[in-house]
């Protein structure tokens, strides 16, 4: 059966405003809510294997939009943690404002590509961009991505 992206999507699981400025305390607040949500058992081993992914093949900014994610048997289902930054975080020598963290396990490899691809497909829209970073709530947030679920 596909897994829908409003499946994965948890107005828990979303900061609305980082704290951090820097992509590996942007990347430890969006980890810790998925913590905190029962998603990642082990929080600081994940944490550690993305920053390892993140050093050896960067995640790519387009639209001010990165997608960081893991390919990991640390999660037991797709799991997906979003953060919000105004002022914007740099990954790689692009600034994102919207960071989606993705946490796969191994066995889901081709439904990540399906999630992400739809996530890619929607974020290119400006006007969908633009009610993100505008968004007051978690709730309004999510209501810009299902469109596309």
């Amino acid at each position: 059966m596909p897994i829908a992206l409003t499946d994965l999507l948890n107005e828990r699981q979303i900061a609305l405003q980082l704290n951090a400025g820097e992509q590996a305390g942007a990347l430890r607040e969006i980890v810790q809510l998925l913590a905190a949500n029962g998603k990642i058992d082990a929080p600081g081993k994940f944490l550690e294997e993305l920053a390892v992914r993140e050093q050896a093949r960067p995640s790519t900014v387009e639209n001010e939009v990165v997608f960081p994610h893991l390919r990991t048997e640390l999660v037991d289902e797709i799991v997906i943690g979003i953060g919000r930054s105004r002022r914007g975080v740099p990954f790689d020598g692009a600034i994102a404002n919207l960071i989606f963290v993705i946490g796969v396990p191994q066995r889901l490899a081709s439904e990540y590509l399906v999630v992400v691809g739809a996530l890619a497909r929607l974020l290119r829209d400006s006007g969908v961009r633009n009610t993100l970073l505008s968004a007051r709530t978690s709730a309004k947030f999510i209501r810009a991505l299902r469109p596309i679920a």
